[in-house]
C-alpha cells in the first residue's frame, strides 16, 4: 500500500522550495527545513530499493534522475555556451554531476539548484556501504555525519564542498533508513520526545547566536540546521500518522499530492530558472510574481514532466493521477470473485523521487535551498 503520508511529505517540501525562491522568506527554512526532508524521504526509498535489487538499485535510481537533468541540459547549455561559456572537459558533469557543472554568470543562478542532485547521487552510491553499517552499528553510523559537519565548521579539517554536505545532509539521508526499517516507529515517545527537544534546542541555539549573511536563514548556518532539521525529521517520521484516510476522501487534493510526486524532479529542475526570470522581466508584486511562477511551473510540467515517465518506464502523460477506467469485463470478474484485501498496517514504501501517487491502494545551497 502507498504511503500516503511520504506523499503528502514531498509534496509540501516542493512547494516549500518553490516559495521560498520565489519570496526569499528566511522564516520559511525553520518553519519547514524542506531539503532535509527530501533527503530523508529520499534515503527510505534508497533503503527500500536496496533491500528489494541489491546494488542494481544505484542503476536504477541513475535512470530515474539522469534524463530529466539531461533534457534541462540540452535547452541551457547550449544557450550558456553561445553566451561565453567556454568549452572543456568539464561540460561532461552535465552528464554526471558529480561535481558541480560549469555555467555562466546568468546560468550559474538560473541552474543553481543542480547542487541537489549532485548530493544526492553521491548518497545513492554511498548507500550500498552505508545501509548494512547503519544496520549493524545504527548509532555510530548515525552520529558519524553531524560529527563531521562539526569538525568542519569548527576549523578542526577542511573539507569541499561535497563533504560539507554530507555532514549537512546525509545525517538526514540516514534518518530515512531508520524510518524504512521501522526504528522510529518503534521507539517510545518517552525517548523520542527528548531526542527531538535535545536536537531541536542545540539548533535553536546555535543558528540564534551564529546568523549568517540572511539573519536566520538556515541555508547559512551549517550546523544549526542540521541539527534543527534533525529534529523536524525525527518529529515529522517518529510521530507518523497510522492513517491518512482523511488525504484520501479528498480527491482533489490527492491528485494535486499526486502530480506534485510524479513532477517532484520536473519542478525542482525547472524553477529555478523560472523564478530567475520572472525576477528579471517582470517588476510584479509578490504575490503576483508567486501566481507567475506558479503558471510558468505548471507550464514547465506539461511541457518536460512527460521524462520522467519515460525514465521510470511509464506511459507518457500530460498529468498524472487520474482514474483508470476499468473495462465492464474486468468489472464483472471482479465482482464474481473478489480479490482479498491485506489487512497489514505496514506500509510498502513509496518509489523514486517523482513516483506518482494513485488512487488505488494497491497500486535548494544557499539561496537555492
Amino acid at each position: 500500500m502507498r504511503n500516503r503520508y511520504v506523499d503528502l511529505l514531498r509534496a509540501l517540501a516542493v512547494v516549500r522550495v518553490v516559495v521560498y525562491h520565489t519570496t526569499h522568506w528566511a522564516f520559511l527554512t525553520i518553519a519547514f527545513p524542506a531539503m532535509s526532508v527530501m533527503f530523508a524521504l529520499a534515503g527510505s526509498l534508497m533503503a527500500a530499493s536496496l533491500d528489494s535489487h541489491g546494488v542494481r538499485a544505484v542503476w536504477r535510481r541513475l535512470r530515474r534522475l539522469l534524463p530529466a537533468l539531461w533534457v534541462l541540459a540540452a535547452v541551457f547549455v547550449p544557450a550558456m555556451l553561445l553566451t561565453g561559456l567556454p568549452v572543456d572537459w568539464r561540460l561532461l558533469y552535465w552528464g554526471l554531476p558529480l561535481l558541480d557543472p560549469p555555467a555562466n554568470a546568468w546560468g550559474a543562478l538560473a541552474l543553481s539548484a543542480i547542487w541537489y542532485l549532485r548530493d544526492y547521487l553521491w548518497f545513492v552510491l554511498l548507500s550500498p556501504l552505508a545501509l548494512p553499517l547503519f544496520r549493524r552499528f545504527p548509532i555510530p553510523t548515525l552520529a558519524t555525519p553531524y560529527l563531521l559537519l562539526a569538525l568542519i565548521e569548527f576549523g578542526a579539517m577542511p573539507a569541499h564542498t561535497v563533504l560539507k554536505d554530507v555532514g549537512l545532509y546525509f545525517g538526514a539521508w540516514l534518518l530515512g533508513f531508520a524510518h524504512h526499517d521501522g526504528l522510529l516507529r518503534r521507539l517510545s515517545w518517552r525517548l523520542l520526545v527528548p531526542c527531538i527537544g535535545v536536537l531541536a534546542v542545540a539548533g535553536a541555539a546555535w543558528f540564534l547566536t551564529h546568523p549568517g549573511p540572511r539573519g536566520f536563514d538556515l541555508n547559512d548556518i551549517r550546523l544549526g540546521n542540521a541539527l534543527w532539521s534533525a529534529a523536524f525529521v525525527l518529529a515529522l517520521l517518529g510521530f507518523a500518522p497510522a492513517t491518512t484516510a482523511w488525504l484520501e476522501r479528498r480527491v482533489g487534493l490527492l491528485r494535486a499530492v499526486t502530480v506534485l510526486n510524479s513532477r517532484a524532479l520536473t519542478i525542482y529542475l525547472w524553477h529555478m530558472p523560472i523564478v530567475v526570470g520572472v525576477a528579471a522581466v517582470l517588476p510584479f508584486s509578490l504575490a503576483a510574481r508567486l501566481a507567475v511562477v506558479a503558471l510558468l511551473v505548471a507550464v514547465s510540467v506539461v511541457l518536460f514532466g512527460w521524462v520522467e515517465d519515460v525514465s521510470a518506464r511509464r506511459r507518457p502523460v500530460l498529468l498524472p493521477g487520474g482514474r483508470r477506467r476499468v473495462p465492464a469485463a474486468q468489472t464483472s470478474r471482479r465482482v464474481m470473485s473478489p480479490l482479498p484485501v491485506s489487512r497489514s498496517s505496514r506500509y510498502r514504501p513509496v518509489g523514486e523521487l517523482g513516483t506518482p501517487s494513485t488512487f488505488s491502494p494497491d497500486p535548494v545551497r544557499a539561496s537555492t535551498r
